[in-house]
């Protein structure tokens, strides 16, 4: 079943005739991850059990649900024009803690400082740069990178965490087998007359790969299952 964080689908094994599949639908596992290693409660909260851009609508943040896209995708990446340049004061009103997060790590950077994701890993050493406008245009940049690496970073954890759990959930159902992982989605195959438990065991992996990581902290990582009987409809 292919599996995305938070969504998962899968097909059947030959000879099955049919195949369990969990496909988490798009809940968006980067804002998830940002609000985990910052440890914002506020941000964690908006993100519990619904869709994270529409509740940023609904609480009053912005406006629609586009600008909250643009709006965290300004955060994760750096982006200072346009509409996400209007957009990112008021995530950072409504959310300092996870924003100042990002932005101290893109300060870090400029300085030519490491960063590190929430397990320690280190980003890579920066380039040098001159101490003229061309250098500091590389600053930036360098910047945008370490803001980007250390959720990015945190958030492939999460995920290497989940598929650990999930190869340990199977490892006992003939016939299951975790088939292909890419960002953020994952395939297993299972046999159509256990598909239901599999896909159960990939959501109970992504929980806990949210306890392993994160502890306590009040993060969620829903994952939706959907069984289907080739990987095609898993995706649809």
């Amino acid at each position: 079943m292919p599996c995305r964080s938070p969504a998962a689908s899968a097909r059947p094994s030959p000879p099955s005739p049919a195949c369990g599949s969990s496909s988490p639908t798009r809940r968006r596992l980067e804002p998830r991850a940002l609000a985990a290693l910052s440890r914002d409660e506020a941000l964690a909260d908006a993100a519990r059990g619904r869709d994270l851009y529409q509740a940023l609508v609904d609480r009053g943040v912005v406006d629609t649900r586009d600008h909250a896209k643009v709006g965290m995708l300004g955060a994760l990446y750096g982006g200072t024009a346009g509409e996400s340049g209007r957009v990112l004061p008021r995530l950072a009103r409504a959310y300092p803690v996870a924003m100042g997060a990002v932005e101290a790590a893109a300060r870090a950077g400029e300085r030519r400082e490491r960063v590190r994701t929430w397990l320690g890993r280190a980003s890579p050493l920066p380039p040098r740069w001159r101490d003229d406008e061309r250098g500091v245009r590389q600053a930036r940049a360098w910047g945008r990178f370490t803001r980007n690496f250390v959720v990015q970073g945190t958030a492939a954890e999460w995920a290497l965490a989940w598929m650990a759990g999930v190869r340990r959930a199977i490892r006992d159902v003939e016939g299951a087998a975790l088939v292909c992982f890419l960002h953020d989605e994952v395939i297993v195959q299972a046999p159509a007359e256990r598909a239901e438990e599999v896909a159960e065991a990939v959501r109970e992996a992504a929980a806990l790969a949210g306890r392993t990581l994160f502890g306590g902290f009040p993060i969620e990582f829903p994952v939706q299952a959907r069984v289907a009987r080739d990987w095609s409809e898993g995706k649809g």
